[in-house]
């Protein structure tokens, strides 16, 4: 169900809303959260779809925030019920607000939010510099960024860094969580061990690799060696290694969905390696509201350690 508001304001689509629920028993019971999407029009369709697969895992309300440029704009508001079918496991509203609303969106908002319900941003595009001091972000418990689109990744890093509070997230570095896992799993599995380096190549103009980079270099206290190249088809990340007095652990990617896991003492392995959708991402970061302290040292600490000692970046 589509329910098109042009022309309109909040109590407006509030009354819509509950028109909706009563004729045609669609119901808001049981939403855990809202999650507020600031975007341009030209993306809205792909983060919703992404917010909506989501919603399976975390049922909630979906307020998108587009904003129409000044002259562009019919009216001050105009705004979109989906419901059902058109929503997945949530309720979206999108709002494509002219540049005077959007310069307060939290003011836009706040009739919209669910009560006694936690709220989270996600800035899918161009995040702001201090993401916690935006007006959404002051009310919102989790402040979600995504690196892997900026044009400039290792300068939003850096900004972000100077930046970090706890509580900001960034899907670049969730992106990077079956690397984690695999490198963690395998690490663990071996005794009295010492690390003496690692090393990570991959795609230029790209936060996955200098996000593994830094995790190392914060996780494992040893330098790390990254090497960036032209993008190639089979990922962002093409090998990391982690050298031990055992031999090395690494990992490389030898097609889009495959790797070769090696470690010493061991057969080599071909392993699943995927790459992950949006949605997926996002209903990871959304399982969990409490600070991601791991991502807060590897932003903090292993970002300008890995900066200060490469001649790469």
């Amino acid at each position: 169900m589509i329910i098109s508001l042009p022309n309109t304001n909040v109590a407006a689509i509030l009354k819509a809303l509950q028109r909706a629920r009563e004729e045609g028993g669609a119901v808001a019971l049981g939403r855990v959260m809202t999650l507020v999407i600031t975007t341009t029009k030209g993306r809205a369709e792909k983060v919703i779809n992404a917010a909506n697969d989501a919603s399976r895992e975390h049922p909630m309300r979906i307020i998108v925030i587009s904003e129409v440029p000044d002259g562009f704009a019919d009216s001050p508001l105009d705004a979109e019920i989906r419901l059902g079918g058109d929503a997945g496991a949530s309720e979206v509203i999108i709002l494509n607000a002219a540049d005077e609303l959007v310069a307060d969106p939290q003011g836009l908002i706040n009739g919209l939010l669910l009560p006694d319900a936690p709220m989270v941003a996600w800035w899918p595009d161009a995040a702001p510099a201090h993401m916690s001091e935006t007006s959404l972000g002051k009310v919102a418990v989790h402040r979600i960024a995504d690196t892997i689109y900026a044009t400039n990744p290792l300068e939003l890093l850096r900004t972000l860094a100077d930046c970090y509070q706890p509580g900001d997230v960034d899907l670049g570095w969730t992106r990077l969580t079956q690397w984690r896992e695999l490198f963690a799993a395998t690490f663990d599995g071996m005794r009295d061990v010492t690390v003496t380096g690692a090393v990570v190549r991959g795609a230029r103009n790209n936060s996955a690799p200098i996000l593994l980079a830094s995790w190392f270099r914060s996780e494992l206290g040893v330098p790390v060696t990254i090497e960036l190249g032209e993008k190639d088809p089979r990922g962002n990340i093409l090998f990391a290694e982690i050298m031990t007095t055992d031999g090395p652990i690494s990992i490389e990617r030898t097609e889009p969905s495959f790797a070769e896991l090696r470690q010493p003492g061991q057969p080599n392995h071909v392993i699943a390696l995927p790459f992950r959708g949006l949605g997926d991402c996002l209903a990871e970061e959304l399982r969990r509201l409490d600070p991601d302290v791991v991502f807060g040292r590897v932003l903090t600490e292993g970002l300008p350690l890995l900066v200060s000692e490469s001649a790469e970046l």
